[in-house]
């Protein structure tokens, strides 16, 4: 735990923490996936009240998943990736922090709406907004130039959410749970690991390709391939926000996944692929053609519910995407070599284990299935904590500045 005037000295905007985007935020990140799963698996074993906010216990998880933990993921990531991928300069120390406080508003907000009432509720919408617009406004210049084009997607993703926010909270302020916006934001996350998966694997199997095999063709992650995944998963999240339970919408989760699981053909590179980077994003979309494929069974009739397809795709997808990029960027923009450890496929195999848990709660039941479920996600985000959080709070061995 850091003494007081540590913790008091990491606010100053000369230090270290707030040198790169993906500073604060990846730890936010981190943080975020310890507390709440933590608190989480309290409430589900011990039956232990939740936080009092509008919309009970399970809207309160799923938002702090994804407009929580997710976006202070998305944040770090695209602050990164943009500046590495356009050329451009980074946002500023003034701004970055700026950024910051919104998430934690956002977070105030949120967790004290079920004690102040529509007032946490407003703070809530504006600070999400904030940020979400925030980054969209700051990552307009770099994406919309000639260097950024070919990214824009990335873009597009900020204002979608920020709609997801605009839509859960006008449901909260007339008293309505909000869940069908939630689950929307969290088809454009799926979108934007598709569009993010695209431009690290180009980097990250090649590279495995180069040490297994020299000389073997290059892997090109092919833009038909991904062209028709984001469709198929465009147009779920879509049926199941406007007809949610019918069989169209389940039909349509059977076309993504069966899109995804075409997606992974371009990935069957021979050995470089059981190196564990290449290994790790390709269980990332193994998740998302598993999760998707259990959604579509469930809403034609299937059994079990969709909470085991639904955890397919947060704890499995989702989580493994988050700490596979802060795993490898975490190190990478803190000017350190890859970490070799043991770590790395220990945290991905807790993770994955996490997941084959929680989604076999939903056959099994049984509170010791979701508390395994807690303890291995848990488990695998204090590895990451413990080897990339120190890093991102100290100066760059390489002595440069920035990302």
């Amino acid at each position: 735990m850091l003494s007081r005037p540590r913790a008091i000295g990491m606010l100053r905007a000369t230090h270290p923490l707030w040198m790169c985007g993906m500073r604060p935020f990846f730890l936010l990140a981190m943080l975020s996936a310890l507390a709440l799963i933590a608190l989480w698996s309290v409430v589900l074993g011990a039956g232990i009240a939740p936080p009092r906010v509008a919309g009970g216990a399970v809207v309160w998880h799923v938002h702090e998943m994804v407009f929580g933990f997710a976006c202070a993921a998305v944040a770090g990531f695209a602050l990164t990736a943009v500046p590495e991928f356009t050329g451009s300069a980074g946002v500023t120390r003034a701004q970055l922090r700026a950024l910051v406080l919104l998430w934690v508003l956002g977070r105030l907000g949120f967790w004290s709406s079920g004690a102040i009432g529509m007032a946490g509720l407003w703070l809530s919408a504006a600070a999400h907004m904030g940020l979400l617009l925030g980054l969209a406004a700051l990552l307009a210049r770099p994406l919309w130039g000639p260097a950024g084009r070919a990214h824009l997607a990335l873009w597009w993703t900020l204002p979608a959410l920020a709609a997801t926010v605009a839509g859960f909270h006008a449901d909260a302020l007339r008293g309505l749970p909000g869940l069908r916006w939630l689950h929307a934001a969290l088809g454009l996350l799926m979108l934007l690991i598709v569009v993010a998966m695209s431009r690290i694997s180009m980097r990250i199997v090649n590279r495995a390709i180069e040490a297994t095999t020299p000389g073997a063709p290059p892997y090109f992650a092919r833009p038909p391939r991904r062209h028709l995944a984001a469709l198929c998963i465009g147009l779920y999240t879509l049926a199941e926000f406007m007809q949610p339970g019918s069989r169209l919408t389940g039909w349509l989760a059977l076309a993504a996944s069966a899109s995804m699981l075409h997606l992974m053909g371009d990935w069957h590179v021979g050995r470089a692929l059981l190196r564990r980077w290449p290994l790790m994003l390709y269980a990332v979309y193994t998740c998302m053609a598993l999760g998707y494929g259990l959604l579509g069974w469930f809403l034609l009739g299937g059994e079990p519910g969709a909470g085991a397809g639904r955890h397919l795709l947060t704890m499995g997808a989702m989580s493994l995407a988050v700490f596979a990029v802060i795993a490898i960027a975490g190190r990478a923009h803190c000017g350190l070599p890859p970490d070799t450890g043991p770590w790395v496929p220990l945290g991905s195999a807790l993770l994955l284990a996490a997941t084959g848990l929680r989604a076999g709660a939903a056959w099994l039941g049984g509170a010791s299935w979701l508390a395994g479920a807690g303890a291995c996600w848990c488990l695998a985000f204090a590895l990451l904590l413990w080897r990339v959080g120190p890093p991102l709070m100290r100066e760059r061995p390489d002595g440069r500045q920035g990302c």
